[in-house]
C-alpha cells in the first residue's frame, strides 16, 4: 500500500524483488546520483522524508523499509545470519531495473541498526557502494553483551542482549498500535525522550506520523523483536534466532570485515553527543542498566560493564583508516540519537560536503 499525506516531492511505491516486497520512498530526478537512505529499528524510510525533500535535486534519493517495517513485506528475520536478511534485500532492490542505473554505485545513508546494515551490504556487496554514510550506527561488534575495544563477549552465550533486551511494555504498546502518551512506555513518549534530545521535538504533525510508522512495524517473535531463550548468566536471558534484536545482538552481528573490504569507500560517520541509544554508557545496554542499579544482580564491571559502542566503533574504523580507507567523524553537540532531524541543516550541510568530495 503507498504512503499518503507524503511531503512536496516524495513518492511512494512498492517494489516486489525475487527476496521481498518492498516499500520505497523516492525523491529527486530519476536518473540522478543515487543515494539510499537505511532506517533504524523500530522507525521506517518515512524518518527520512524531511530530508529527502530537501535535498538537491540532482540526487535520486530512495528509502526503503526495511523487511517487517513499514509498508514492505511481513518477512521473518533469521537473526543468525546478522544483518545480512536485510542487506540482502537491500542488494536486491538496488538490482531491481530501473532502481540503480547500470554501473553506477549507490552512496549509502544508514542510521542505528540501518548502519549496521549498510555496514553488512558494503561488506558482501562492495560493487554497489560508493560511499558510507553511518549516522549513530551500530557497533561493529552488534548491540548488547560484548565488552572491551575488541568486542569480548561478556558471557559465551551472549546474555544480556537480543530479544530479551526490549522492554516487554513498549512491545505490547506497538502491537496495541499505541498513538498515546499516557505511559513512559508509549512509542510517542520513547521516541520524544531518547530518539532525540530533550526538550526537541518535532512538529506536532510530525510526530503523528512517526509515531503511526512505528506502530506499523510486525511484533513477532520471528519480527520486533524476536525470541529468547533462557540462560544461567546474569540478566537470565540470551539471543534467540530470529528477528531485530537478535540479528543485532553481539552473538550474531559482527561488522568487523568491513576492514577487509576492496576498494574501501569513504566513510563520514556523525553522531549526537547526547546520544542515549548508541554510546559507551548507553541507557538500552543491560550493562549501563545494571550498573545504575536498574536492573538487579548485576554482576560488576570486570564482569558485564557498559558496552562501549563508540569506542568499539573507533576502534574498529582506525583498522579501517590504517588499510587505507578515509573516515571521517563528526560529533554533534547537544544532539540526541537522530542527528538528521535534530540538526537538520547542520546534518545536510554536512552529508552535501561530504558527497561532493566523493568521485563516483
Amino acid at each position: 500500500m503507498a504512503a499518503t499525506n507524503l511531503l512536496p516531492g516524495i513518492t511512494s511505491s512498492k517494489l516486489a524483488t525475487p527476496r521481498l516486497g518492498t516499500h520505497v520512498l523516492s525523491s529527486g530526478t530519476p536518473g540522478g546520483e543515487p543515494i539510499l537512505f537505511i532506517h533504524g529499528n523500530v522507525s521506517s524510510g518515512r524518518f527520512y522524508e524531511e530530508l529527502m525533500a530537501a535535498m538537491p535535486p540532482r540526487y535520486r534519493c530512495l528509502a526503503p523499509d526495511l523487511r517487517g517495517y513499514g509498508g514492505s513485506d511481513r518477512a521473518p528475520i533469521d537473526a543468525t545470519r546478522g544483518m545480512r536478511d536485510f542487506s540482502d534485500d537491500v542488494a536486491a532492490l538496488l538490482r531491481h531495473p530501473g532502481v540503480l542505473p547500470p554501473g553506477r554505485k549507490a552512496h549509502l545513508v544508514g542510521w542505528s541498526a540501518g548502519g549496521g546494515v549498510a555496514m553488512q551490504l558494503t561488506i558482501d556487496h562492495p560493487e554497489l557502494v560508493a560511499s558510507l554514510v553511518l549516522m549513530a550506527p551500530v557497533s561493529p561488534y552488534g548491540f548488547g553483551g560484548t565488552k572491551g575495544l575488541d568486542g569480548t563477549p561478556c558471557w559465551p552465550d551472549f546474555a544480556g542482549c537480543g530479544g530479551g533486551g526490549a522492554n516487554p511494555e513498549f512491545v505490547k504498546r506497538i502491537a496495541a498500535g499505541d498513538m498515546s502518551a499516557e505511559s513512559p512506555f508509549s512509542p510517542r513518549n520513547v521516541m520524544n525522550q531518547f530518539y532525540f534530545k530533550p526538550p526537541f521535538r518535532v512538529p506536532r504533525e510530525r510526530e503523528d506520523v512517526f509515531v503511526s510508522e512505528m506502530i506499523k512495524m510486525a511484533v513477532s517473535d520471528g519480527t520486533y523483536p524476536g525470541n529468547m531463550q533462557p540462560s544461567q548468566h546474569w540478566p537470565g536471558v540470551a539471543p534467540g534466532a530470529l528477528g531485530m534484536n537478535n540479528a543485532l545482538s553481539g552473538r550474531y552481528c559482527n561488522l568487523t570485515n568491513l576492514i577487509d573490504v576492496s576498494p574501501r569507500p569513504p566513510i563520514l560517520w556523525i553522531r549526537g553527543a547526547e546520544d542515549q541509544i548508541v554510546s559507551d554508557a548507553s541507557l538500552f545496554d543491560f550493562g549501563m542498566l545494571g550498573k545504575l542499579g536498574l536492573v538487579p544482580g548485576w554482576p560488576g564491571e570486570s564482569v558485564f560493564p557498559p558496552q562501549p559502542m563508540v569506542s568499539q566503533t573507533r576502534a574498529v574504523f582506525d583498522q579501517y583508516r590504517a588499510r587505507g580507507g578515509a573516515v571521517r567523524e563528526e560529533v554533534f553537540p547537544g544532539v540526541g540519537h537522530s542527528p538528521h532531524l535534530e540538526a537538520p541543516e547542520k546534518f545536510r550541510s554536512t552529508l552535501l560536503g561530504f558527497l561532493e568530495s566523493v568521485a563516483v
